[in-house]
This record gives structure tokens, C-alpha cells and sequence, in this order.
């Protein structure tokens, strides 16, 4: 059923499929998936629209910024009318175009910001801020750490197209998400040497394989230092060409152990609802404690300590969460 009074929002409530739906990030894989996430559990294809933002508007906090769209340079993606039904954003750099879309389309833009934009929460029909932002407000939705594409009907489709790859490794199954240094953690010649350590000692005690993803923050010498750790064990290491086995091994694993530097993959990690092991590296800050002590508090992840232990727990479904309050305030709009 349409509802003429919204002619901007021209589909029935529960199905979302023909919304024009924009998808606004600074093209960092880890935040352009959180939104297409959302998208997707939406049941809407979004457009990427990728920003490059020229300075001074860079360097200025987002409540600072004049003629937010002027801000665009070379290589940016168009942000122009006709304006999105919906529009998803993440990333300090996006903060400013999405309340200057919803401005400038009168309110009829529903616009969602991921993360804390740092700005008054009723600049946003919806923010989904995690915990440890400690964001609060009637729009907000508290989730425990990143949103994503994982889900279970995807885990599966993945599983089955990368079985063949793991048929002949013995069981249990470990798989190792491996991050790297960022801002605030350090993955150190120590931290891997520990690591290597822990993993031949969950190997021999268990007669596990392992199924190892870096990632593109991995230091190509940290890994092959860790690849020497682990010689004589039977594992697969993903190299970064062919097809990409992440969602695959995650799926098809036991347990997974995982570096505590991303909260995008221990969140993945989270939604496989199997026994998830945080690979503590040097470093940190008040939010990542935060982030972790929720985990562990909640009963989904451990500190990995080179045991394989056993639990359960319901996955971790921060994103379907967030997709029901969008089709509820959605609804409510329509009414």
C-alpha cells in the first residue's frame, strides 16, 4: 500500500526494496561496510557515493563546516539532487553532507549516520552508535560494536563455496583474523611470537587446523614471521589473490580467534555465534576497553590464551537490529 501524504517515500513499510538508498563513506572498506550492511538487511541496493573532501572543511569539525557540499574535490563522488529516500553514513567525513542532504531535501531524506557523528543526535532521523560511544538520545540505537554484512544465510552461502577448500584439514577448525597497527595498537615481533606460540599449542592439544586471514593492516614480515611459527602445522593462509575465503572460513570454522585492534572483525567474529578468542596487542584506549569488557561481560568473546574452551551464545545481530528500528520509525513517517 503507497501512501500519497509521502510521495518521497514511495514503497509500502515492509517492503523497502525500491528506495533510493545512498550510501555516503570516505570509501574505507571498514566503514562502507557497515552501511551496505544496513542496505542490505534493509532489502534495498544501494549507490556508493565515495567523498573526497578538500581542506579547510577536512580539518574543521563537522558543526563548522559552510556549504558542506561545496566541500567535495577532485575524485568525489557527485552528492546532488534528485535527493535519496534514504540515506546511510559513517565516517567523520560524511557527517556534514548527510545533515546537508537532509536539509536541503526538506526533512523527506531519511538520513542515518552509523557511529557517533559529534553533532546534536536531532540532526539524524537515526544514529546506531555502539556502546562504547556512550551516545544517548531518543534516535539513537545502541549496538555492541560495528554493523556488517555477516549473517547467517550469508555465512552459509560462503561455507558451501569454500568446503572443498578445508576438506582435507583435520578438525576442530581455528580460524585467525589477523589486524594490524592503527592509531591506537601496536602489533608487535612479541605479540607474534606469543601468538605463534599459542596457536602450535591449541594445534597439538587439540589436533586443530588453522585458517588464517590477515588483513591489509598486517605487516607482510609480521605474517611471514608467523607463518615460520606455525611451520609443520596443518593450516591455510590467505595470500590476497583469488577468491576472497573470509566469510567462507568463518563459516565453516569451530571457533575463531581473532586480533582485538578491529571492532569491525570481532563483531564478524561475534556473529558467527561460536566461541570467539581476543588476541590482546600492545596498546589501546578507553573505548576499546569498554568495547571489550562488554563482549566478555555479555559471554561472547575470551581472552586467547592457547586453550580451546566450548560456549554458546546467541550471534552477535547488531545490524538486523538497527534495520528494525529504521522499518519501525519508517513506518511511523508513513503512518
Amino acid at each position: 500500500m503507497l501512501v500519497p501524504a509521502f510521495p518521497f517515500l514511495r514503497v509500502a513499510v515492509m517492503d523497502l526494496s525500491d528506495l533510493e538508498t545512498w550510501v555516503v563513506t570516505d570509501g574505507k572498506p571498514g566503514m562502507q561496510n557497515q552501511c551496505v550492511g544496513l542496505a542490505e538487511a534493509l532489502g534495498t541496493t544501494p549507490s556508493i557515493r565515495h567523498l573526497v573532501i578538500r581542506q579547510p572543511w577536512r580539518s574543521l569539525p563537522p558543526h563548522l563546516w559552510f556549504a558542506p557540499l561545496s566541500a567535495l574535490g577532485p575524485g568525489s563522488d557527485a552528492l546532488a539532487p534528485p535527493w535519496p529516500d534514504l540515506l546511510i553514513a559513517t565516517g567523520r567525513q560524511a557527517v556534514a553532507p548527510a545533515m546537508a542532504i537532509r536539509r536541503l531535501s526538506g526533512g523527506r531524506t531519511f538520513c542515518v549516520q552509523i557511529q557517533n557523528p559529534k553533532v546534536s543526535v536531532s540532526r539524524f532521523d537515526l544514529i546506531a552508535a555502539p556502546l562504547h560511544d556512550r551516545l544517548t538520545g531518543p534516535n539513537v540505537v545502541e549496538t555492541h560494536g560495528a554493523l556488517g554484512r555477516v549473517s547467517p544465510a550469508k555465512l552459509a552461502e560462503e561455507a558451501e563455496r569454500f568446503r572443498a577448500s578445508v576438506d582435507a584439514l583435520p578438525q576442530p577448525r581455528i580460524m585467525v583474523s589477523l589486524g594490524g597497527d592503527n592509531s591506537v595498537f601496536r602489533m608487535t615481533e612479541t605479540v607474534i611470537d606469543r601468538l605463534g606460540g599459542q596457536l602450535r599449542q591449541i594445534a597439538a592439544d587439540n589436533g586443530a587446523a588453522l585458517l588464517i586471514t590477515p588483513s591489509r593492516r598486517t605487516d607482510p614480515a609480521l605474517g611471514e614471521r608467523l607463518r615460520g611459527l606455525l611451520s609443520g602445522l596443518p593450516y591455510l593462509w590467505h595470500d590476497g589473490t583469488g577468491a576472497n575465503p573470509y566469510l567462507g572460513w568463518l563459516g565453516l570454522a569451530d571457533a575463531v580467534v581473532v586480533t582485538g585492534d578491529s571492532v569491525n572483525m570481532v563483531s564478524e567474529a561475534c556473529a558467527t555465534g561460536k566461541p570467539v578468542f581476543v588476541v590482546d596487542l600492545e596498546g589501546g584506549n578507553a573505548k576499546f576497553t569498554r568495547f571489550h569488557t562488554a563482549l566478555r561481560r555479555d559471554g561472547l568473546t575470551r581472552p586467547f590464551i592457547g586453550r580451546l574452551e566450548h560456549w554458546t551464545y546467541p550471534p552477535l545481530d547488531d545490524t538486523a537490529k538497527v534495520a528494525d528500528a529504521v522499518r519501525e520509525r519508517l513506518a511511523t513517517r508513513l503512518a
